[in-house]
């Protein structure tokens, strides 16, 4: 009997041992993480085509913002697409559920398209990702791009490591706005291939400091509903973006303090917030929201960025997921800087 427990004392602590050296460091995930590259699927030259799909929201055919983005495209000298069922409508959704799904797996699979771009955003997108197959995909890789609930095709590309485009949609364009310039020249230049690098006038709540990684993120609502999925994001030694709109500000104390619980902010080589928009008959409780978000990070050694043009806002200029990138924050200017790949 002594002998036996001694083989099991034996086995127990080489188990224990096992199991801690193997398990990874916050620092040794980091490298790991950055030691990959992010796969960039190639820009586009003229005369590639440029397809329109509507994973998410109806599009409203009278407010004619599919004929400006039309006109945009061919002005840089793409081909503009539909996708079958684009103009589809099933209650607030762009079609039923196997429409929408059909239209995006066959964008997904058509090696002549050279970038997906979402009509609009809405809801919807989340109900049909489980059933996608990126295996053309992954043989002809192409930008998909959008923002708001297109955050969640965003958050599968991620684990699949590939770089897509967080930018306006269409439905962007429904009101001309001269605001909105910096925004289009963004994704022209992005389109292109063009090294974007944003310059703006720091906060004053800004945190200063310099970090470098991958830039990853998007609609906080959606990335708060991806937690504990297999979509959930890694922003591990990234340099992670949020944005959102129409929310109480108790709302964003809550699921900001939902991605605090979830280790959201504690290795983080940056944080950039862009639009946060609240309701216009707010419940306050005490704190604005960006005093909700210095609470949960000005310990934390790394540069935060507020007010950065994206999101859902007029002036959404283009952010790169899954490009390694810089972000440097003084007193009066702040940088974001992507590398070229």
């Amino acid at each position: 009997m002594k002998h036996f427990f001694s083989i099991f004392s034996f086995i127990l602590v080489w188990g224990l041992f096992s199991c801690s050296s193997s398990r990874q460091t916050p620092n040794e995930t980091h490298a790991l993480t950055e030691k990959t590259q992010w796969i960039s699927p190639p820009h586009l030259q003229k005369g590639d085509t440029v397809l329109y799909v509507a994973p998410s929201g109806y599009i409203d055919s009278t407010l004619h913002y599919m004929q400006r983005a039309d006109s945009l495209l061919r002005s840089w000298g793409y081909i503009p697409k539909y996708s079958p069922n684009l103009y589809k409508k099933h209650y607030t959704f762009a079609g039923t559920d196997s429409q929408r799904f059909h239209d995006l797996q066959e964008a997904l699979n058509d090696s002549t398209v050279k970038a997906i771009w979402s009509a609009r955003g809405g809801y919807g997108s989340v109900r049909i990702i489980d059933s996608l197959d990126f295996t053309e995909f992954q043989k002809h890789p192409k930008w998909l791009i959008g923002f708001s609930d297109i955050t969640v095709l965003h958050s599968v590309l991620h684990q699949l490591r590939y770089q897509s485009a967080h930018a306006i949609m269409p439905i962007s364009l429904e009101h001309p706005r001269e605001e909105r310039k910096e925004a289009i020249k963004s994704l022209k230049d992005f389109f292109k291939g063009k090294k974007l690098i944003y310059e703006i006038p720091s906060d004053s709540l800004n945190i200063k400091g310099k970090g470098k990684g991958v830039v990853v993120g998007g609609n906080l609502s959606l990335l708060v509903s991806l937690l504990g999925s297999r979509y959930q994001i890694n922003p591990s030694g990234k340099i992670l973006y949020l944005e959102d709109v129409g929310e109480y500000t108790y709302s964003y104390d809550r699921m900001l303090y939902a991605l605090k619980n979830a280790g959201y902010f504690d290795h983080l080589q940056g944080l950039i917030i862009g639009g946060m928009g609240i309701k216009k008959k707010d419940d306050f409780i005490g704190e604005n929201v960006k005093e909700i978000i210095l609470k949960h990070v000005k310990n934390k050694g790394y540069p935060v960025i507020f007010n950065f043009p994206a999101g859902h806002i007029v002036d959404n200029r283009t952010l790169i997921l899954g490009r390694k990138a810089k972000i440097k924050v003084n007193d009066s200017l702040s940088i974001l800087k992507y590398f070229n790949k």
